[in-house]
């Protein structure tokens, strides 16, 4: 059983990393052999509209036929019993790199059919971390949630059972006294750090372990 984790944040161990990791350990501790990518080491583009995942008799019907870092990456998914993502919410949305990252994942299995098919191989069940600065009641007033539901249908679309994760108010800098953020309190940000985060981690790696005895 494998289980794959996607970062889509530049940061390999902060917020977004940590969560993931977390996830990958409960995953393993029920058996599972576990691969996180940073997509920040990728060299890649989103999709560019080539169409050939779409094309008739195409040698790469249901597939990308981009050749770039990211190829051998999507080869690993089709291989994958589980994947689960990670992405900061930069401006309200996930992070430039996960959003191309899902272009390329995603459009090739969907058909253009009424109703639409998945062409994925199998069903897989997924789950998606969210990192944010702000807090869970401006997520609620700024309509985040309609952001991560898109998510979870498209994911539940082309893989089956998927679940979401948010982890709020998240501690951004290791020294506020370095940078102009004087809008937050360093004080209460590396309490919750302190406090809350941990409660984060142990969700995470409860969504892993979930998710891997799904395919258990």
């Amino acid at each position: 059983m494998k289980v794959m984790a996607v970062n889509g944040s530049p940061r390999k161990r902060w917020n977004t990393a940590t969560l993931l990791a977390k996830a990958l350990k409960g995953a393993a501790s029920q058996g599972a052999d576990i691969e996180l990518i940073h997509l920040y080491d990728l060299n890649f583009k989103g999709c560019i509209s080539c169409f050939a995942c779409k094309t008739k008799g195409g040698k790469s019907y249901g597939r990308c036929a981009v050749k770039d870092g990211l190829a051998p990456i999507l080869k690993k998914v089709e291989e994958a019993d589980a994947l689960i993502l990670g992405s900061p919410i930069y401006f309200g949305i996930v992070s430039g790199e996960m959003r191309s990252f899902m272009e390329r994942l995603l459009f090739p299995y969907f058909t253009y059919t009424d109703p639409p098919q998945s062409l994925f191989p199998r069903k897989i069940p997924t789950g998606f971390i969210y990192t944010m600065n702000v807090t869970e009641e401006l997520m609620k007033e700024w309509g985040y949630e309609q952001l991560f539901g898109n998510n979870q249908r498209l994911l539940e679309m082309v893989f089956g059972a998927s679940e979401s994760l948010c982890s709020f108010d998240t501690y951004q800098f290791k020294d506020y006294s370095k940078v102009v953020a004087d809008r937050f309190d360093p004080e209460k940000k590396a309490k919750r750090r302190q406090e809350v985060f941990p409660q984060d981690c142990d969700q995470a790696f409860a969504m892993g372990a979930r998710l891997a005895q799904k395919q258990a």
